[in-house]
């Protein structure tokens, strides 16, 4: 983890969990906010690995916000709230992954939940990653099956005779099917 946003109006909270970060995870970039506006306008512009929300919030009690970042995917969320509204608001957004914990809490309580959070975190990357590749191989897949359908109507070439001719060419062009594939489709779609 290299950045993180905390949202926080209390001052106190907001330097406990900014030392942490910087000091004992040597996080280099923390940026801080004290509203729940202010943490939407900052993540329209970029990215955090974590965010940390102290609930409540002055225009909001945060597990709004908590959520609408959880369901992005793209960070990890620390949601703090009071002891007497934890079991309802853990039960409400440990559905969307938010590890939520109770005030009050100390630096071996949060660096559990850091941990757990950083764990989290590289394995929702790893699978974002496979996403990534896996729709990248269907989309691959949809190209050759467009080229074999066009040799298929253009060419009168069987199913078997197209896919062959793909794998012949490539091989032959040292070349993926990929490209051949493109090849056929910007000759006979043009």
């Amino acid at each position: 983890m290299e950045s993180a946003l905390i949202v926080s109006y209390s001052e106190k909270s907001t330097e406990f969990f900014s030392d942490f970060l910087r000091v004992v995870a040597s996080m280099r970039e923390v940026v801080k906010v004290k509203t729940c506006g202010e943490a939407r306008r900052q993540l329209l512009s970029r990215d955090f690995d974590l965010i940390i929300i102290n609930a409540p919030l002055s225009d909001e009690t945060g597990e709004d916000l908590a959520k609408h970042i959880a369901s992005r995917g793209e960070s990890q969320v620390i949601l703090v709230v009071k002891a007497e509204f934890f079991d309802e608001i853990s039960a409400m957004c440990e559905p969307y992954g938010i590890l939520t914990l109770a005030k009050p809490m100390n630096k071996s309580l949060f660096w559990s939940a850091f941990s757990l959070a950083k764990s989290a975190l590289g394995g929702m990357r790893r699978m974002q990653a496979e996403n990534t590749k896996l729709k990248q191989q269907i989309n691959d897949i949809r190209l050759v099956n467009r080229a074999k359908c066009i040799l298929v109507s253009h060419i009168n070439m069987t199913e078997q005779e197209a896919h062959r001719y793909i794998e012949k060419q490539a091989m032959d062009m040292r070349s993926t099917r990929l490209e051949v594939a493109s090849g056929i489709i910007k000759t006979y779609e043009n």
